[in-house]
């Protein structure tokens, strides 16, 4: 531990966790959505904080796009900013459940170990998290490519890019597999039965 590190403490504050979650009717959870580029993950993560935050709970969708924007606007695609960029997002998105909030991340992640780190923080701090594979075939996101990448990737014109030049790990075990050849709706609410079975909301 660094002279600097040793300074830290933990602040405790005097909201409990338990009276969060009795306000919000919900428990804080990351909902963690995993798959390739294309494959439907930010179309879902999008629907579904629609349908929660009309029902009232509280929801939010960390992009993976969009914290590039500001959040890790300074990190680029190598393995290691890429690992960094996993890394940022899970903290982010595990004091948003700490919070008692519903944090759905939408990010291509494609190396089990950083899902895998993000879980193990989670579970430090008793928090749910639910790693949601949305399995999408190569082809399929291929076809679909809306912003012209794996054409890119193709010509070599992108290294390092995941399903082409660069491995994507599917999920061995995740809580949830969906498959976006079914209308997005129909997933979504296959997501919200999970977290209804899980106690995580209350319908």
């Amino acid at each position: 531990m660094s002279q600097n590190q040793s300074n830290i403490v933990w602040q405790h504050g005097r909201v409990t966790r338990d009276k969060r979650e009795a306000l919000f009717n919900q428990r804080g959870a990351t909902l963690w959505f995993t798959g390739l580029s294309g494959a439907g993950k930010s179309t879902l993560a999008f629907l579904l904080e629609h349908l929660l935050v009309e029902r009232g709970y509280k929801a939010y969708v960390l992009d993976g796009d969009n914290v590039r924007h500001g959040l890790n606007a300074n990190l680029g695609f190598s393995a290691v900013d890429r690992e960094e960029n996993i890394r940022r997002v899970g903290e982010v998105a595990r004091l948003f459940a700490d919070a008692s909030m519903l944090a759905l991340a939408s990010f291509i992640s494609p190396f089990a170990r950083d899902r895998a780190l993000v879980r193990e923080l989670h579970e430090a701090a008793d928090l749910p998290f639910v790693e949601i594979f949305v399995d999408t075939p190569l082809a399929v996101c291929e076809e679909r490519d809306p912003k012209q990448l794996y054409a890119r990737a193709r010509r070599g014109e992108i290294a390092d890019f995941t399903g082409i030049s660069s491995p994507y790990e599917a999920p061995e075990k995740p809580e949830l597999t969906v498959t976006t050849d079914r209308e997005p709706l129909a997933c979504a609410e296959q997501v919200l039965d999970y977290l209804h079975r899980r106690g995580i909301i209350r319908l």
